[in-house]
């Protein structure tokens, strides 16, 4: 076998999907899917300068689910041989034979199978040493500890480089696969000053090495994160405005997700049930999915059911167009399936009229919190109930004025969309949901 992973591997790993779904279909299974993969990654992690960790790794694996009527069954196994495929087989037969029916189970309708795969340019490979990412991560870590004198410690830089291919098939005729990378670098630093120890981090991740940030630009932002937080300050409790920074609005997004998934509808455990045709959001926020970005860390061109991903507007001038469905929640809905399985592919915020630059985002709050780290899971996605620890910053006659901590913000996921004021057009695309800042009128924050 080669020992490459890319998209030389597709035809395979075809064979393998292939060769399952036969098996199934010549034990009687009356529907049959199957996904075979290969991953391979390399992370480097320095501390100090010395070397913390490199780890190679290497997987593969193929799952397969079979349909006895209404009747399923799932196995999996990390041995690509025929004999442990065909063992595969019989134990997802065997499995299906034993549980209830489920009249919502079964594969995607064939209608919905996407009979195009675009190439969406997701494989950019790096060719990386184990030395070379060793170095990479010391002049990271390096950068960030020249900062300031007061950058004493550090929770070590990283480097890594993966890649993988994916290949589905099922009984409905369907078989596509394609190759992706991801590669990312992290500093995380610590700077103090008397008793007073803060930290903070920077990141960059994108599918090609050359679109990464500077590892050394990395280091220094990290470095001036953590200078920055010292000093922090608590706060008493009160009411006022709220901003969240781009990579922790990401959060708020998803809390909306997780509650316009199909199966937090059917089941009914949802602070958003039935919410569709409803205005969740202010009337100028929109919010889009778009599949099929060039590059993008979410895109893909079908998903885990092999349905085609298209483009699709989920919130439209701040009302629910639908929500978020495979083919099994879809069904149990008495709904068509958003080619969903998997998660959302690229979920875009925009707010037409109603972006300001992080200046005039803060302006606009005039005195309330920037919020630049949230800990904890403080999200009841059944009734939106929003508690969370927080820091970063108060916000003073419209500018930044001084680090704050050990502080908890509070609110209801349903009052807080309403409630955005405005979004910042810092956009941060290093993920499958992009957004800028986001404000909130007011949450509760308590403190002291």
């Amino acid at each position: 076998m080669q020992q490459e992973v890319d998209a030389s591997r597709i035809p395979e790993l075809s064979e393998l999907v292939q060769l399952a779904l036969a098996e199934a279909r010549r034990a009687g299974a009356s529907q049959c899917e199957a996904d075979a993969s290969l991953q391979r990654g390399l992370t480097a992690t320095v501390r100090l300068g010395e070397v913390d960790t490199v780890e190679y790794q290497r997987d593969r694996g193929l799952g397969l689910t079979v349909y006895f009527g209404k009747r399923k069954g799932s196995a999996s196994t990390a041995d690509l041989s025929s004999p442990a495929v065909r063992a595969t087989v019989e134990k997802a037969c065997a499995i299906a034979r034993y549980t209830a029916e489920d009249e919502a189970a079964g594969l995607a309708d064939p209608q919905d199978l996407a009979r195009e795969i675009p190439d969406l340019d997701l494989y950019h490979a790096w060719t990386l040493e184990p030395d070379d990412a060793v170095a990479l991560a010391r002049d990271c870590e390096a950068a960030g500890l020249a900062v300031d004198a007061r950058v004493k410690n550090s929770e070590g830089a990283s480097v890594s480089s993966q890649r993988g291919v994916r290949v589905y098939g099922n009984s409905h005729g369907f078989l596509g696969g394609y190759a992706s990378t991801s590669h990312t670098v992290t500093c995380v630093l610590l700077a103090q000053q008397g008793e007073d120890m803060q930290r903070d981090y920077w990141y960059s991740t994108a599918r090609a090495p050359e679109d990464l940030e500077a590892t050394r630009t990395i280091g220094q932002r990290a470095g001036e994160r953590a200078i920055a937080r010292l000093g922090a300050r608590k706060l008493g409790t009160r009411r006022a405005p709220v901003v969240f920074c781009p990579e922790m609005a990401r959060g708020l997004y998803r809390s909306f997700l997780g509650a316009v998934r199909g199966g937090s509808q059917y089941r009914k455990a949802s602070f958003l049930l039935d919410a569709a045709g409803h205005a969740v959001f202010p009337d100028f926020l929109q919010l889009s999915e778009r599949p099929h970005i060039v590059k993008g860390l979410g895109s893909s061109p079908f998903d885990d059911e092999g349905v085609a991903t298209r483009d699709r507007e989920i919130v439209r001038d701040g009302v629910l167009q639908g929500y978020v469905l495979d083919s099994y929640s879809a069904r149990k809905l008495g709904l068509k399936t958003t080619g969903n399985a998997g998660g959302v592919h690229n979920l875009i915020a925009a707010a037409p009229g109603h972006v300001l630059g992080l200046a005039e985002l803060l302006r606009r709050a005039g005195s309330g919190l920037y919020v630049t780290e949230l800990m904890g899971q403080g999200v009841n996605p059944v009734t939106g109930d929003y508690s969370r620890g927080a820091s970063g910053f108060w916000i003073e006659n419209g500018a930044l004025s001084y680090p704050v901590h050990e502080i908890t913000i509070a609110g209801n996921l349903r009052d807080m969309y309403r409630d955005i004021v405005a979004l910042g057009d810092d956009v941060d695309r290093r993920g499958s949901i992009h957004t800028g800042s986001v404000l909130i009128g007011e949450m509760t924050i308590a403190g002291e």
